[in-house]
C-alpha cells in the first residue's frame, strides 16, 4: 500500500498549489455540480457531494462558489451539463492507469487524453482493460506521531473500517473502508481528538509495479500532464516509486 500512500500525499499537497492559480476550483465546481445533479443537494443523503464540498473547503473555495455549483447541479441555476467518462490504459512498464473525467464535449476530451498518453509513453486501452485491477474504497491517513496503532485500530474498526495498515516505511497509518462508511469513520477518529491528515474516495489497485528512476520520471510526467488537463478529475495508477528514487526525481 506504500505506493498509494506516497502518491496520495503528493497529490494532496499539489491541490493546494493548484488552488492558488484557480485550476483546482474549476475541477471541484464540476464535481459538486455533478454530485448534486445525481444525488441531490442535501449532503446528509449524498456522500459524494459531501466529499466534494469538504475538498472545496480544504482549498478555501468561497462559500458562494460552492452554493452556486450545487444550485447548477440541482437545476436551480442554469449551468453546463457534464458527462462522466472513464478512460483506461497503460503507462511506462505496463503501469495501469484509470482516468476519471467530467466533460461537456467528449469529442474534444478523448483525443486530448489520447495525445497526452502517447506523448509520454503511454497508450489508451479498451474499456475494462485495467479497471478490474482497482476497487473503489474510502482511504484515510493518520500520522503515526498522533496516536498509537492499537488505539487507532480499535477506534477505526469500531466505526466500520475494513482494514488498517501499518507500513514501517511510512509515517502514517492507512485505514481502508467502504466509500459509504469513510465519512463516519473520519468523524469517529476526529471526535477522539485525533487529526486525520488525508481522507478521500479513491481506487485502490490489487497489485503494484515498482519503477526505476528513468521510468519514474516518465510516469510522473505522464500523470502530471493528465491531471493538468481541464477535464480530468482523478488519475489512479498502480505504480510504486521507492523513497530514494522519489527524492531524486524531485517530488
Amino acid at each position: 500500500m506504500s505506493g498509494h500512500s506516497k502518491w496520495a500525499q503528493i497529490k494532496h499537497k499539489k491541490a493546494h498549489v493548484d488552488a492558488k492559480r484557480g485550476k483546482i476550483f474549476t475541477k471541484i465546481v464540476k464535481e459538486i455540480a455533478v454530485a448534486a445533479r445525481l444525488g441531490g443537494g442535501d449532503i446528509s443523503g449524498n456522500p459524494r457531494l459531501r466529499q466534494a464540498i469538504d475538498n472545496a473547503k480544504e482549498v478555501n473555495m468561497p462559500q458562494d462558489n460552492i452554493k452556486r455549483a450545487i444550485m447548477k447541479g440541482t437545476g436551480d441555476l442554469p449551468g453546463m451539463s457534464y458527462e462522466e467518462t472513464l478512460y483506461e490504459g497503460y503507462g511506462p512498464c505496463g503501469v495501469a492507469i484509470l482516468i476519471e473525467a467530467l466533460t461537456d464535449n467528449k469529442n474534444r476530451t478523448t483525443p486530448e487524453i489520447r495525445h497526452i498518453m502517447s506523448k509520454h509513453g503511454g497508450n489508451l486501452g479498451d474499456a475494462g482493460c485495467v479497471s478490474w485491477m482497482f476497487t473503489k474504497k474510502g482511504y484515510i491517513l493518520v500520522e503515526k506521531s498522533k496516536i498509537d496503532e492499537d488505539s487507532l485500530m480499535a477506534a477505526a474498526l469500531e466505526a466500520g473500517a475494513e482494514d488498517m495498515k501499518n507500513d514501517p516505511k511510512e509515517d502514517s497509518y492507512e485505514i481502508i473502508s467502504s466509500p459509504e462508511d469513510m465519512i463516519k469513520i473520519k468523524e469517529a477518529i476526529e471526535s477522539s481528538g485525533i487529526p486525520v491528515s488525508l481522507d478521500e474516495i479513491t481506487m485502490l489497485p490489487s497489485t503494484y509495479i515498482t519503477l526505476d528512476e528513468t521510468s519514474a520520471e516518465q510516469m510522473l510526467r505522464l500523470v502530471e500532464a493528465l491531471e493538468d488537463n481541464d477535464d480530468t478529475q482523478n488519475v489512479y495508477t498502480n505504480f510504486d516509486i521507492p523513497d530514494e528514487i522519489m527524492t531524486k526525481v524531485g517530488r
